[in-house]
């Protein structure tokens, strides 16, 4: 084992609004000793503050810092390279260590002992894996690997097993599910899914021209008859959980939540249905590509993936066989006018380089009907890269986040609920969870024109024995339903914390 060298920032406590508050104190040490003086405060945070170590300083690091820490949670990051230690330190409520993540001493140093949680995301699979397993030794923290290579893909359960993991982290994958759904549904820009699939949450953008211009909510239903429930509507840079005398607007992105069914007799009224894609080109064979085409291969749709490298394009012919592979850059536009662009009804832009996935997306939307679908890595410019034509932005870093966020929720778990599913909304402005509800919930059996909800909270949907219902006043949440909550403004991990002190 190499020795490390540890690389502090130490931050103040405030103890009158128990919360951490940044201090512009910053040194190099040889040991970690004066990690002492963070003993008290650990010890008078609330029991819902988790101690987490995260190993990785990468973008999906960076992205983890920035969503746990906002959560107020405890945060250690560990890296080898001291550049990318700093650049979270510096920046964001967390303290950090140079060095190696399967060092033992390096693991001691960062509290292992001590925390609730370590996530290991480094760029090496096996790392990370290899560090959740010291960590699990040392201390008697839970762990959350990054794992990316396709062939462990279908030993996930085992190594989860084998490894004592309480979750294993694909974002590639995770993606590519994301962008199947949406090639499911092109109607929506996005489509997040509830109560195991039965239920969706289903975002679209008011084009010119559309019905719901100028039409107030509570005439929705009596104007288009359908049996959907507005959950969301997104206008610039304002997050609206919307009431009766609502009006809509051009360009406003609204999320419904709704049936498979009623979404698609929603969408051919209001004048947006497409019909599911029968083919696809895939700009980029990475590991999304791969996914994805799998994926869109099992549901009988055509799909035809670009690829420079030769070697790769050698690898996917093998893993693909029924997928058409082209050695050529996808940025030249002869070669995607031949390959068929022009009458393709999917593409998914899914390089290397956010520059060029969007310049693709761009010339795609100029010169064809298709889907498409901007894989972007870099979420600095989201507000800019919003208003571009790209059709369906993906975030895989935001997907992963979402993922350790519900489980870092879902460990809150009271009597009451579980927290089955969570996705971030809107930037992170809002958010969107999924609860069962249990026997002895201060929420079950009571009408919920009764129960006194908190300010921008919406019961969305209720899933009962197989049935989807949008609840109205008089319906009541269960025992064994699945509920889903939109709200905005605060942040929860029980179903009760939604009602008014």
């Amino acid at each position: 084992m190499t020795a490390c060298r540890h690389f502090f920032v130490f931050c103040s406590f405030d103890r009158a609004n128990a919360r951490q508050t940044r201090k512009s104190v910053i040194f190099w040490s040889d040991t970690a000793d004066e990690r002492t003086s963070k003993s008290e405060y650990y010890h008078l945070r609330s029991y819902h503050i988790m101690k987490i170590i995260i190993v990785g300083c990468g973008k999906v690091g960076y992205t983890l810092v920035e969503q746990l820490g906002s959560e107020d949670h405890d945060i250690i990051v560990i890296d080898e390279k001291p550049e990318k230690v700093s650049a979270i330190t510096n920046n964001l409520d967390a303290m950090g260590i140079v060095g190696n993540g399967i060092n033992h001493q390096t693991l001691i140093d960062a509290g292992i002992t001590t925390a609730d949680l370590l996530i290991a995301v480094t760029g090496d699979d096996e790392k990370n894996l290899l560090c959740c397993v010291i960590a699990r030794k040392t201390g008697h923290c839970q762990t959350i690997a990054r794992v990316r290579n396709p062939i462990y893909n279908k030993e996930i359960e085992f190594l989860k097993k084998e490894f004592g993991l309480a979750m294993i982290i694909n974002p590639e994958l995770a993606a590519a599910n994301e962008i199947a759904r949406i090639f499911q549904f092109p109607s929506a820009i996005r489509v997040d899914t509830f109560a195991k699939g039965h239920v969706e949450l289903l975002h679209f953008k008011v084009g010119k021209g559309s019905p719901l211009i100028a039409l107030k909510l509570f005439n929705l239903h009596q104007t288009l008859h359908s049996n959907v429930l507005v959950c969301t509507v997104v206008r610039g840079d304002q997050v609206i959980i919307p009431n009766g005398d609502f009006e809509f607007q051009e360009n406003d992105v609204v999320a419904i939540a709704s049936e498979r069914r009623n979404a698609i007799d929603f969408f051919r009224k209001i004048g947006i249905v497409k019909n599911r894609v029968g083919n696809a080109i895939l700009a980029g064979g990475g590991k999304v590509s791969f996914y994805l085409a799998k994926s869109l291969l099992a549901s009988g749709i055509r799909v035809t993936i670009i690829e420079v490298n030769r070697e790769r394009c050698d690898v996917l012919s093998e893993l693909l066989p029924h997928a058409t592979i082209i050695c050529g850059d996808a940025t030249d536009q002869n070669l995607l006018l031949q390959e068929g662009l022009e009458h393709a009804q999917g593409f998914a832009a899914l390089t290397g380089l956010d520059e060029e996935n969007i310049l693709l997306s761009l010339y795609a939307n100029d010169v064809s009907n298709a889907k498409t679908v901007t894989k972007i890595n870099r979420i600095n410019f989201h507000s800019v890269i919003n208003e571009l034509n790209l059709g369906s932005i993906i975030y895989p870093r935001i997907i992963t986040s979402d993922y350790i966020l519900k489980y870092v929720r879902s460990t809150y778990n009271s009597k009451d609920s579980n927290v089955e599913t969570l996705y971030k909304l809107a930037n992170g402005k809002a958010e969107a969870l999924e609860f069962i509800i249990k026997a002895d919930s201060a929420v079950a059996g009571i009408p919920l024109a009764d129960l006194h909800f908190r300010k921008n909270t919406l019961i969305c949907c209720i899933y009962r024995n197989g049935k989807v219902i949008i609840p109205s006043g008089q319906d009541i949440m269960m025992a064994g339903d699945s509920v889903l909550v939109v709200l905005s403004g605060y942040r929860i991990s029980d179903i009760k914390e939604i009602l008014e002190d």
